[in-house]
């Protein structure tokens, strides 16, 4: 599937340049491990812009010497914040990273790959980061589910040619689901290029929350997200549910 062929609008023979974004809100105690995770594609001569979202805590002071620009959205949505990072990219390849995950070391090699095939966009493969057996099987199921639908998810850090992304007109700026949605927009230019090397996912969620609670809480709101419910009004049973997760 990763050679499926569609339309790419780059000229022929141009080199990758790539943008990586990463919203953030709130995250001065990892975003500092997060960009050194990075030094290696900035060291490459590639891109790395850091979106925050109204942080209090210091965040975009601590992301500043790391990375090449820091930009507040205004708001903390992630639809808002990724289309904030993307006006301003000069990659032609844009890449979208959640704070809490971590690309592998084939990154660049496997996006070289993807730059010269037809595909219009991508996803990696997700591992979690705890060690419970049960999280191996949560891992295999999110990457079958994703190959056979052509859907992906935040968390499988997103790729997208640029012409592309500007030509849907980025992220559908609701509070949940935007990445499902785009990625439902986009497998209509193409099947997404798998690259199979996975990225590390923080399974803080998961523990804390629990495993099974998570599951049938992202089944439940994807479900009534196809059916036809408004984002926002899964924002709010997400929400409510985390918050009863919480409770003692």
């Amino acid at each position: 599937m990763s050679e499926q062929s569609s339309r790419g609008d780059d000229e022929p023979g141009e080199p990758l340049t790539l943008s990586v974004i990463v919203p953030v809100w709130q995250e001065a105690a990892t975003i500092q491990a997060t960009l050194q995770h990075l030094a290696s594609i900035r060291e490459a001569g590639h891109q790395v812009i850091v979106v925050d979202g109204g942080s209090d805590d210091g965040t975009p002071q601590l992301a500043e010497p790391r990375c090449d620009r820091v930009l507040s959205s205004g708001g903390r949505g992630r639809a808002c914040q990724m289309n904030a990072g993307a006006e301003v990219a000069t990659g032609n390849v844009l890449l979208f990273l959640h704070a809490d995950t971590r690309l592998p070391g084939s990154t660049l090699a496997a996006l070289k790959r993807f730059h010269t095939s037809r595909n219009a966009w991508g996803r990696f493969n997700v591992r979690l980061s705890g060690k419970r057996p049960l999280f191996r099987v949560i891992e295999w199921f999110m990457n079958q589910r994703s190959w056979l639908t052509g859907i992906a998810t935040g968390d499988q850090a997103l790729f997208v040619r640029r012409p592309v992304f500007e030509a849907l007109r980025g992220f559908r700026e609701i509070p949940l689901m935007e990445d499902v949605e785009l990625s439902a927009r986009l497998r209509l230019v193409s099947r997404p290029f798998c690259v199979t090397d996975p990225v590390v996912t923080d399974s803080r969620r998961w523990e804390q929350q629990g495993a099974w609670r998570t599951i049938f809480l992202m089944w439940r709101l994807r479900w009534r997200y196809w059916r036809g419910e408004s984002p926002e009004s899964l924002a709010n049973a997400y929400r409510s549910d985390v918050r009863n997760a919480q409770e003692p």
